[in-house]
C-alpha cells in the first residue's frame, strides 16, 4: 500500500501521523449514517420483552452505554405495553415497530391500529390512566419522556396510536 494513501508522508513524526489519523476519523464520522429496522409483532404481553431486546440489539451498533440501553428498553417496554393494554384491550392486533439510526440519534416508532386516544394531552399527564381495574399506574408516557430526549404521540380514535421517540446516543 502506498504511504501517501494513508496520509503518512516521509519525514512525519508520530504526533503528526496521529493527528492526521484523528482528522481522517472525524471526517469519516461526518458522513451520514442512516439505518432502519422494521418489524411487526402480535399484540401479546409476552412480545414486549422481544420488542425491547430487539431494539436494544439493533442500537448496539451505536456503542451505547448500559444506561442508554436500559433507558431505551424501558421506553420501548412502556410503549408496547400501551399498545397491548390500551390500544387493543388485550385483544388481537399487530404492533408495528420501526427503529432508525441517523448519525448519533436513535429513533423508535411504535404504532398500533387499536382504539386510539381521545385526549392525548390528558393521557400524557402523570398518573392518568384509562384503566378502570386499578392495576395500571398511569406512568407509561412519563417514563417514556424521562428516558428519551423527545416523545411525540399521534392518535386518532378508532384508528390507532403512534409513539415517536428519539434519543441521542454517546453524548
Amino acid at each position: 500500500m502506498d504511504r501517501e494513501e494513508n496520509n503518512v508522508k516521509t519525514g512525519q513524526n508520530m504526533q503528526e501521523i496521529q493527528e492526521n489519523m484523528e482528522i481522517k476519523e472525524q471526517e469519516t464520522k461526518k458522513t451520514l449514517r442512516k439505518e432502519w429496522m422494521k418489524m411487526q409483532i402480535e399484540s401479546r404481553s409476552e412480545n414486549e420483552e422481544f420488542a425491547r431486546v430487539t431494539v436494544a440489539v439493533f442500537m448496539s451498533r451505536m456503542d451505547p452505554t448500559l444506561e442508554e440501553i436500559n433507558d431505551v428498553k424501558t421506553a420501548v417496554s412502556e410503549a408496547v405495553t400501551n399498545c397491548v393494554i390500551h390500544g387493543y384491550g388485550n385483544g388481537e392486533g399487530i404492533i408495528y415497530i420501526e427503529t432508525g439510526i441517523e448519525e448519533d440519534e436513535l429513533s423508535v416508532w411504535i404504532r398500533d391500529e387499536g382504539r386510539g386516544i381521545d385526549n392525548i394531552e390528558k393521557a400524557m399527564e402523570p398518573m392518568y390512566t384509562s384503566d378502570t381495574s386499578g392495576e395500571r399506574s398511569g406512568m407509561g408516557f412519563s417514563f417514556m419522556e424521562a428516558f428519551m430526549d423527545r416523545v411525540e404521540v399521534e392518535s386518532e380514535p378508532g384508528r390507532g396510536t403512534m409513539v415517536k421517540m428519539k434519543k441521542k446516543i454517546g453524548r
